[in-house]
């Protein structure tokens, strides 16, 4: 008997009537859709537009929000669509490939924080040796690396457990992210010892080396004038902010998931919507309030607007 490869998830099981708000909820989901798309590109064509904004931390910046939009392109045409449906049912195929983009661009998240870290890290603490070391192919290179190396880890594990054998088709959960381990008939200790190589990798290395460079960073500011102490606040800030907020929301996803822990479906709820509402709408805020240049150019457009 052949096996439909249908897994089926419950959008908001146990917490509201889908049916009866389904509407409402496609509203208020389409409309931050379009806010994550509208303010991630309004911060990407600013940096793209003005060529004093054609530095490596402002191009980091710029790949950040791309991934945001890429992140939420995977997500929510998805998700809106099982507002307006009688049933919310996704193929094992579409799953897989949900799967591969959430965490193929969560760990690219993470990789380019390190590399803005290491470009902060560089301006701050190596002025003079800055434009040698942060030349163009540098910059090319870390952002071809930090989409490029997450999505090949990633896509060893679901490309060995994709003709696994299925004994359950009910996903709890939004979207298709660790939970889809408890499909599978058995757990593969291969897969499962790679898992935690990749989350070293791709999350545990990166914060890291973050962390590293900005103690590295606080200790050359202690030591520095007033104004270096500013302007390292300045930049280092927003960085930092996004990095804990990232964090927090993976480690969810990590130690929660992963370790199956019964926890209460409305903090499973909760979590999976910051993921999906507030971290992406969090990074253009920040950067576009926190980062002076990125901040006049928008008050010119907005004004001009208005």
């Amino acid at each position: 008997m052949d096996v439909q490869f249908n897994v089926t998830y419950i959008t908001l099981e146990g917490h509201v009537e889908v049916h009866r708000y389904r509407y409402l909820y496609f509203v208020i989901m389409f409309t931050v859709y379009v806010l994550i798309l509208c303010s991630n590109s309004t911060i990407v064509s600013i940096i793209v537009i003005h060529r004093n904004l054609h530095e490596p931390m402002y191009m980091f910046i710029a790949a950040l929000m791309v991934n945001s939009v890429l992140f939420s392109c995977a997500i929510y045409p998805k998700l809106l669509l099982d507002f307006l449906s009688e049933k919310q049912v996704i193929s094992y195929t579409a799953c897989l490939i949900q799967y591969f983009l959430y965490y193929s661009l969560s760990g690219t998240e993470f990789f380019l924080l390190a590399a803005m870290s290491y470009d902060r890290y560089v301006s701050i603490c190596k002025p003079l040796q800055y434009p040698n070391i942060m030349r163009t192919t540098t910059v090319n290179m870390l952002l071809i690396l930090a989409w490029l190396l997450p999505a090949c880890q990633v896509s060893v594990p679901r490309l060995v457990s994709a003709n696994k054998k299925l004994c359950k088709f009910n996903l709890k959960g939004v979207i298709c992210n660790s939970t889809v381990q408890t499909l599978y008939c058995g757990s593969s200790r291969v897969v499962n010892i790679y898992g935690t190589v990749i989350l070293v990798v791709s999350v545990i290395f990166p914060v890291l080396f973050i962390l590293v460079t900005y103690i590295r960073i606080v200790i050359v500011c202690y030591r520095s004038s007033k104004e270096v102490r500013r302007r390292a606040a300045q930049t280092c800030l927003p960085h930092l902010l996004v990095l804990l907020n990232f964090t927090c929301l993976i480690a969810f996803d990590v130690i929660i998931t992963r370790q199956k822990t019964d926890f209460p479906k409305t903090v499973r709820l909760i979590m999976s919507l910051q993921v999906l509402l507030y971290h992406p709408l969090i990074n253009p805020i920040i950067y576009g309030l926190k980062m002076t240049e990125i901040y006049k150019h928008l008050k010119r457009l907005f004004c001009k607007r208005v």
